[in-house]
């Protein structure tokens, strides 16, 4: 489940982000500049990625059944996918050739007053929206750094949404740039160079997010911080005589299953066994509550115990 602060981030963003890109289309038609109509691409591209977040957090939090007795948690992984393809198609694609179309037949901008306007009010809100993502973000990276943070989360949804918003401001300030500097050079081909490096930058932070999802729907464990966990909590047990090493897999943000072999002492009986992994299970879940299923295996008794 994605936590609060993420949520409330990707509402200001679709908010935000729907209000500025009406404003750079009416900029854009106004003044005739390439980079604000690539900025108002990006920006309606960034209000639809965050409506697909919010369905896969919804979609991911439907409740297990007969087909996904393991629940519906990749949904949010898969459309986390689907919001990097389509910043690369739509937002870093249709920016590049936009550009490109520019460079090869570059048009005289108009007075560029109401694109700079428009500039000005797109960073306070997109500035707003970046710093709520950021707040959440460094809310669950604790001492990490920022990109060991991102390949250890298992929630594409605290970083979706700043690296959408950080390329939103940086996307800003080149569209500045390739206006300035095209009114004050009398260059109106930089405009068009505005929107390829607008284009470039959609991409980059696309191809991250590709990554990173591909990463968690083809599966990955828990953290080593959580192995070596239950690792110690089974080995401080006197009646386990040697475990297998934990075997995890994420199912979604906060929810991991565990699957682990187990030998007992040769002079426990049944019972004892029983009462043993009973204990052992209740102090996993007690230190790793999104754990929430156990499959605990003691030479050909296998007892699985599901949250």
């Amino acid at each position: 489940m994605a936590a609060s602060g993420s949520k409330l981030a990707i509402y200001g963003a679709i908010v935000g982000n729907f209000l500025i890109s009406v404003t750079k289309f009416v900029a854009a038609g106004l003044t005739g500049s390439s980079a604000m109509l690539t900025e108002g691409i990006h920006s309606l591209v960034d209000t639809g990625n965050g409506g697909l977040l919010l369905f896969g957090i919804h979609r991911s939090q439907r409740a297990p059944d007969d087909r996904h007795p393991f629940g519906y948690g990749p949904e949010l992984y898969f459309w986390t996918l689907i919001v990097g393809i389509l910043i690369f198609g739509i937002g870093g694609g249709i920016s590049v050739y936009e550009g490109i179309l520019h460079v090869l037949h570059p048009a005289k901008l108009s007075d560029p007053t109401v694109n700079y306007i428009v500039l000005g009010l797109a960073v306070v809100f997109e500035g707003a929206a970046w710093y709520l993502a950021l707040k959440g973000f460094l809310a669950t990276k604790g001492n990490s750094s920022i990109w060991k943070a991102v390949k250890e989360s298992k929630d594409p949804t605290t970083f979706a949404v700043l690296f959408e918003d950080s390329a939103a401001l940086l996307g800003l300030v080149v569209a500045f740039l390739g206006i300035f500097f095209g009114h004050l050079l009398e260059m109106p081909v930089l405009d068009g160079v505005a929107s390829i490096f607008i284009g470039l930058i959609l991409a980059a932070v696309a191809f991250v997010l590709i990554y990173e999802s591909h990463g968690l729907l083809i599966g990955e464990s828990a953290s080593p911080e959580i192995v070596d966990g239950v690792r110690k909590i089974v080995g401080s047990y006197p009646e386990v005589q040697r475990a297998k090493s934990p075997l995890t897999l994420h199912f979604g943000p906060n929810q991991v299953l565990l699957a682990m072999d187990l030998q007992f002492l040769d002079s426990l009986d049944a019972d004892q066994i029983e009462s043993t992994i009973d204990r052992i299970e209740s102090e996993i879940r007690k230190a790793y509550p999104e754990i929430r299923n156990i499959f605990l295996e003691a030479d050909a008794i296998l007892v699985s115990r599901r949250k």
